[in-house]
């Protein structure tokens, strides 16, 4: 599985990069943009992201912002929404209000920090990756 982190807290980047990356390969990302330029070059290479791990509050670009980016650059190329990335929005911020803004925007699941690493493997396993 080939997964995008995008995480600009230093403390929880480590720790979600050692996670993921028992299940895949990870690449990593400080903030919104530079998550969006690398899904963009993943798909340039034909080597797209199968899952895409997205903080919210972010400098630069937040999670809400680079998930617009991705899910536009998936139309910009026809790719359905069976074939889309997997998007998990993992985030302190669980009210009611940016739980449903996440999912309109697309996301596939939200996950509230700190990350319970069971119930994380359980969603992979709910979303066919693992």
């Amino acid at each position: 599985m080939k997964i995008l982190l995008a995480e600009d807290d230093f403390v929880t980047r480590k720790f979600m990069a050692g996670f993921l990356s028992k299940y895949g390969e990870c690449d990593v990302t400080v903030d919104g943009m530079e998550a969006v330029d690398a899904f963009m070059m993943a798909l340039e290479a034909e080597e797209p992201y199968d899952l895409v791990c997205l903080d919210i509050m972010m400098p630069v670009m937040d999670g809400y912002q680079a998930l617009m980016g991705i899910r536009n650059l998936e139309k910009e190329r026809n790719i359905t929404p069976d074939k889309a990335a997997k998007v998990i929005m993992a985030t302190a911020l669980n009210d009611e209000k940016n739980v449903k803004m996440a999912f309109d925007l697309g996301c596939t699941i939200y996950s509230g920090k700190p990350i319970d690493e069971a119930r994380f493997e359980q969603a992979l396993k709910k979303l066919g990756l693992i």
